[in-house]
C-alpha cells in the first residue's frame, strides 16, 4: 500500500519531531525547529499537528508503540524470553535512540496531557509484559514484570545522562 504525499510528510514532521524533542527537550523544542528539521514552513507543521503539545504526544506515541511492538515480535522459549526482550529493546534503542530521549523527557513533562500519554504508554508495556511472562510460566511474573521495567527506566536514564555507570560499574 503507498502512502499519499500527506501521510508521508505527517510521518517526515513526527520523525523530525522526534529528534528535535529528544535532542531539546519539550520545553526547548519549538514547532519552528520542527519545520526546520523537516525542511518546511512553520504553517506546515500546524496543517498535521495543531499544537507542539499534540506532536509531542503523537511523538511519545509513537516511541511507546515502537516498544510495544518490538516486543511482541519476540520469539523465544519460556527460559529466555526475558533475555530476548532485553536483546530486542537493546537493538530498538541503537536503532531509534530519540526514542530513549523521549520516554525519559516525557515523564518529566508537568502538562497533564503528556503526562497521561506517558502513564497509558508504560502501562500498555507493563501489561502486556507481565501478561506475557504470566503465560510463558515465568516463576513470580508480577515482580518479574515490575523488575524487567524498571531495568529498562534505568537504562533510559543512563542512557539519556551518558551515564553508563549506573548500569555498568566497570564503566566508571
Amino acid at each position: 500500500m503507498v502512502k499519499s504525499k500527506k501521510e508521508n510528510r505527517k510521518e517526515e514532521i513526527l520523525e523530525a519531531g522526534l529528534e528535535v524533542f529528544a535532542e531539546k527537550g519539550y520545553y526547548n523544542a519549538t514547532t519552528a525547529h520542527v519545520a526546520e528539521k523537516a525542511a518546511i514552513s512553520q504553517p506546515y507543521v500546524f496543517r498535521f499537528f495543531k499544537t507542539k503539545e499534540a506532536l509531542f504526544i503523537a511523538a511519545l506515541d509513537r516511541a511507546f508503540e515502537r516498544i510495544l511492538q518490538t516486543f511482541k515480535n519476540v520469539e523465544a522459549n519460556p527460559d529466555q524470553l526475558v533475555a530476548k526482550m532485553i536483546e530486542a529493546y537493546e537493538e530498538l534503542s541503537e536503532m531509534y535512540p530519540n526514542e530513549i530521549a523521549l520516554q525519559v523527557i516525557g515523564i518529566s513533562v508537568t502538562e497533564k496531557p503528556i503526562q497521561d500519554t506517558a502513564k497509558k504508554g508504560l502501562s500498555n508495556i507493563r501489561s502486556y509484559t507481565l501478561e506475557r511472562f504470566k503465560s510463558a510460566g515465568i516463576k513470580d511474573a508480577e515482580r518479574e514484570a515490575s523488575t524487567f521495567l524498571a531495568r529498562g527506566m534505568l537504562c533510559n536514564i543512563s542512557y539519556f545522562l551518558d551515564l553508563p555507570e549506573l548500569i555498568d560499574e566497570k564503566a566508571k
